[in-house]
């Protein structure tokens, strides 16, 4: 089978914007990445349940925002359908509900959420219906001097939007009520923690959140009123393990068995086993992403693969995963594509 997906980039050197990409997992390898879309820095993109559209940051000289695309089924490309742009720095983070109505997006510089809605026919997005900004900071005075949103996703009963800011050491819960947002929860996490990233289990109860300064995973008791409840931190880092880290990205496999997270510095992807009664976390192992920096990673819909993206040596990876233990065996390296961010497969 043939499974396709798309590539987020910064756009240095010869990077052009978004490219595509091919799995192959009878041959188990990868195809080169070609361009799909022409656009400044579109390091993160997502795509509508039904695969129509692609939303993705994107950034046009002084001004960054949010562009969609129509996607061609065949050949993959690309066509920009409209952009919502203003002048400032670019969101970093940005989410689809599942019935194409509504997209979110966190602004790492702005310290904000912003909710958009979505033409579920033409796939267009309109302007900010609600933007709601952060406040505080946290101990870290280079990171965290202000309030630094880096993920807006939805829950899994899609009853609320949580954001994570790793300024203030914050995840909070928003009610998402015809395009507005309405806080209803924050949790305070681990004061310098600096929270980047969040996964939910299948069961919809347990949360993992992945931290970047601390470089650990906490896992939450989610509930159906939008609060999280602190059970567990776990470091995804050797204890030896001295030099500079961040945590990257953090995933988890459909089955609820394992979890994922990078480690950009050590360039690693720790493994998890998941508790099946509590949600708890134990230690697999470590696997290298034979690059620099690895800023993102996605399980192949089969989740007999993971590609892994490393940002500063432009390289994308493949591992095969061993569904019992989790364990990840590397396939292909080297694989390049100019300063990869984000990885998406298409949704089956």
């Amino acid at each position: 089978m043939k499974y396709s997906g798309y590539i987020g980039t910064y756009t240095k050197g010869d990077s052009k914007g978004i490219y595509s990409f091919t799995l192959d997992t009878d041959a188990k390898k990868l195809s080169e990445p070609v361009v799909a879309a022409e656009i400044g820095s579109p390091t993160y993109l997502n795509l509508s349940k039904d695969n129509r559209f692609v939303y993705a940051i994107g950034k046009d000289g002084e001004a960054g925002g949010l562009v969609a695309y129509s996607r061609n089924e065949k050949t993959g490309e690309l066509t920009e359908l409209n952009r919502q742009l203003r002048e400032g720095a670019s969101p970093c983070h940005v989410s689809v509900d599942s019935s194409n109505q509504f997209v979110v997006s966190a602004n790492y510089h702005n310290g904000t959420i912003e909710s958009h809605e979505m033409d579920v026919i033409s796939g267009t997005l309109s302007s900010a219906l609600s933007i709601r900004k952060h406040e505080g900071s946290g101990p870290n005075e280079e990171r965290q001097d202000a309030p630094h949103a880096h993920y807006a996703g939805f829950t899994p009963d899609e009853k609320y939007v949580a954001a994570i800011d790793l300024g203030t050491d914050k995840l909070y819960t928003y009610e998402l009520n015809d395009g507005e947002l309405y806080e209803v929860f924050s949790l305070h996490l681990k004061r310098g923690s600096g929270p980047r990233h969040l996964t939910f289990h299948p069961n919809g109860k347990i949360a993992y959140l992945l931290t970047e300064l601390s470089n650990e995973v906490v896992v939450l008791d989610y509930k159906e009123d939008g609060s999280f409840t602190e059970l567990q931190y776990i470091s995804t880092l050797p204890e030896d393990f001295t030099e500079n880290s961040q945590g990257s990205a953090i995933h988890i496999s459909s089955d609820g068995q394992f979890v994922y997270a990078g480690n950009r510095g050590h360039d690693s992807i720790a493994v998890f086993k998941t508790d099946s009664d509590t949600g708890k976390l134990t230690f697999v192992e470590r696997t290298s992403t034979e690059g620099n920096w690895p800023r993102d990673f996605a399980l192949d819909p089969t989740e007999n693969f993971l590609i892994a993206s490393n940002q500063e040596s432009s390289s994308l990876i493949l591992f095969e995963r061993n569904r019992e233990t989790g364990k990840l065996s590397l396939l292909q390296s080297g694989v390049h594509v100019p300063y990869p961010v984000c990885v998406k497969f298409l949704n089956q």
